[in-house]
């Protein structure tokens, strides 16, 4: 299987994943209830209607996703600086097979975890599920 999300994406795909365990949804504390909006907000922050079947595959990936990166996180640390491309594909390669083992693609996956971070409710639903 041929990977190219790149090792930037794999550091913000497992540090996403790694949050979403830790931290409270952002917007959960910034807002504030303050009447009518005179902004339309963007499709991103909107509460997101994503099927459970789709968040309990997400909430399985990102666990797995985040059992890479400690695996790799380790072995990238250690390694010397020729060997660190070479690991960093095996890292990507892993990501994409815990992704898609779960029956999402890369850019499904990256939506799910991107909605969770700007939408409270999608964040626990999500979070429940990684428990």
């Amino acid at each position: 299987m041929q990977s190219t999300i790149g090792f930037g994406t794999f550091c913000a795909m497992t540090l996403t994943a790694a949050g979403l365990l830790f931290m409270p949804a952002a917007n959960a504390q910034q807002q504030a209830p303050s009447g009518p909006s005179s902004t339309t907000p963007s499709p991103r922050t909107t509460p997101a209607n994503i099927p459970d079947k789709k968040l309990d595959a997400a909430a399985a990936a990102a666990k797995k996703v985040s059992a890479v990166k400690g695996t790799f996180d380790q072995k990238l640390a250690q390694a010397p600086a020729a060997e660190k491309e070479r690991i960093a594909d095996e890292a990507n390669d892993a990501i994409v097979k815990a992704v898609t083992d779960q029956g999402l693609s890369i850019d499904e996956y990256k939506t799910i975890l991107q909605v969770a971070q700007n939408d409270p409710v999608v964040h626990d639903k999500l979070l429940q599920r990684m428990k």
